[in-house]
């Protein structure tokens, strides 16, 4: 496989991604970003640690949906991350009305 054959393919991979993404997106409430993964979920516990003054963050997630394109499976019942890294949480917004496409 030359190098531009696997471009051509991770790219399509990143596109089939995407994709998936954008059909799943509202079935969560949360977008979880870590230093490694970009995480979708229903449910989400960030702790904060700090035990002898290093503070590091333990994160846990239920019906999670993982941003890799590696994976042969991106939906988790369950997740658990510690890092040292910042962690960002978002709420997502959910229209009250949802209008068909035409």
């Amino acid at each position: 496989m030359s190098s531009e054959d696997l471009e051509k393919y991770e790219t399509e991979m990143e596109l089939q991604l995407y994709r998936e993404y954008k059909d799943i997106v509202r079935q969560f409430s949360f977008v979880v970003e870590t230093e490694r993964r970009f995480y979708l979920t229903n449910s989400v516990d960030l702790q904060v640690r700090n035990p002898d003054g290093e503070v590091y963050f333990e994160l846990r997630m239920s019906d999670a949906w993982v941003w890799d394109m590696y994976r042969p499976a991106r939906f988790v019942k369950n997740v658990r991350v510690v890092t040292f890294k910042d962690v960002n949480v978002e709420e997502l917004d959910k229209p009250d009305l949802e209008l068909p496409n035409s």
